[in-house]
């Protein structure tokens, strides 16, 4: 909902005028624009950033109404949350090499009949669940929407194509991805939940399915902005350059692959905290609104640190980002062992997030700069991978530590993966050594 500051200023409305009106002051005449009204006053940018962010919503309603689906019409969370752990492990299979195809041949040459397939997946799982197929059928509809893209990443790539050789405006730029990233994936869930409950178990999954169709052949579309294939020139023709080696062999690569999933630990165990926690507080159904604020807290963070200039490189700066977002996340497991309140809960959540974006926006750019000419949507998509690794691995991690201790304990788990990603961001060579 957009607020009104004292100085006047519209934080955040998704529409297309706003999405350049994000927090650069008031609006008089003959004032200068902001970094983010310069970002979006280039040719092309609105129109592939709207496309994206429908695309982008989805991601954060699929996995949500797939268990609302399969739980509701076969009663087993059981099979719903094995179907759903069998398409994050096929999409951490497949989303790599779908990455490569789209690099070397083009987004909309790939990402369209990727997310076809997808679609077509997604449907699939729909009508096993809709008839009673067998339990066998839901997980193989399921890994067949492993092929849907990287739809993050591909704006990113348009934007370090767009940006190339203006640091400032691409650190802008990602900070507004994460940002949005944060949205959808705050939005998503709550829409999910409400067009299964409202409708009927199904809505979710075949809203979700129009929106990322709609939304990819929207992005496809803008051809000015996208970047060329790396298998090609920009005039088309092909080149004689060998291919260029794999973003795994990049120096400092790995390390910020290994920060990755343990930050992906953070987010997947606080996730089945929080949702553990509420239900033994009596408020299940609030969970989701607690763990909103936690991303609001984030996707305001990341605004806010899109505006900040500064002076030294960003390997000075993660090992910070990463120490904050260690030391915040102590509150909320303080709130939950000495307080036992739901609202101070929510509260601890919401400050704890503030450190989520700066530090995800930091270590997207360090991915950026290690990842060889012609493999950016590749290298992103590995981090992408890394973080679904993480976050099935957090989530196991926390419900065991639920089920066997205490929610409350449970708090513990995104406090020890943090601290671990802080542990590589110091100590393992090539994460803080500039890329040349």
């Amino acid at each position: 909902m957009p607020q009104q500051p004292a100085r006047g200023t519209r934080l955040f409305t998704v529409t297309a005028d706003t999405l350049v009106a994000v927090d650069f002051g008031p609006r008089t005449k003959g004032r200068p624009p902001g970094p983010y009204g310069r970002l979006f006053a280039r040719p092309g940018t609105r129109a592939f950033t709207l496309a994206n962010l429908l695309a982008r919503l989805p991601m954060g309603m699929f996995s949500v109404s797939a268990v609302v689906m399969i739980a509701g019409t076969r009663g087993s969370y059981a099979l719903a949350g094995a179907a759903t752990a069998t398409g994050l492990a096929a999409t951490a299979l497949v989303a790599p090499w779908t990455a490569r195809l789209v690099d070397r041949y083009g987004q909309a040459r790939v990402a369209v009949p990727a997310t076809l397939v997808a679609a077509l997946g997604s449907l699939a799982l729909l009508l096993c669940v809709r008839h009673d197929a067998p339990a066998w059928t839901l997980f193989a509809a399921y890994a067949a929407t492993a092929t849907t893209p990287n739809t993050g990443g591909m704006s990113r790539a348009r934007w370090a194509h767009l940006l190339d050789g203006d640091p400032d405006a691409l650190h802008t730029a990602n900070s507004f991805e994460q940002a949005a990233d944060e949205l959808c994936f705050m939005l998503g869930p709550v829409l999910a939940a409400f067009l299964c409950g409202a409708f009927f178990p199904e809505a979710g999954t075949l809203v979700g399915v129009v929106l990322l169709v709609t939304g990819v052949l929207a992005f496809a579309a803008q051809r000015s902005t996208e970047p060329p294939p790396s298998g090609r020139t920009t005039t088309g023709a092909t080149t004689a350059t060998p291919p260029a080696p794999s973003p795994l062999r990049s120096p400092g690569m790995p390390p910020l692959l290994a920060v990755c999933l343990a930050l992906g630990a953070v987010f997947g165990s606080t996730e089945v905290v929080t949702v553990a926690f509420a239900d033994a507080q009596g408020h299940r159904t609030a969970a989701g609104v607690v763990l909103a604020l936690q991303a609001a807290g984030s996707c305001a963070a990341g605004l806010l640190y899109g505006r900040v200039r500064f002076a030294g490189p960003a390997e000075d700066r993660y090992p910070w980002c990463v120490a904050a977002m260690a030391a915040l996340l102590i509150l909320p497991l303080l709130a939950a062992s000495l307080t036992g309140s739901l609202l101070l809960l929510s509260a601890a959540l919401l400050v704890a997030g503030m450190a989520t974006a700066p530090t995800m926006i930091t270590n997207m750019t360090l991915v950026q700069r290690r990842t060889p000419d012609g493999r950016l949507n590749e290298g992103m998509t590995l981090a992408v991978t890394a973080l679904l690794g993480g976050i099935a691995c957090g989530s196991a991690a926390g419900g065991w530590v639920v089920e066997h201790l205490a929610p409350t304990a449970g708090y513990g788990v995104p406090v020890t993966a943090a601290a671990v990603a802080l542990l590589v961001a110091l100590a393992w060579p090539g994460v803080r050594t500039a890329a040349t």
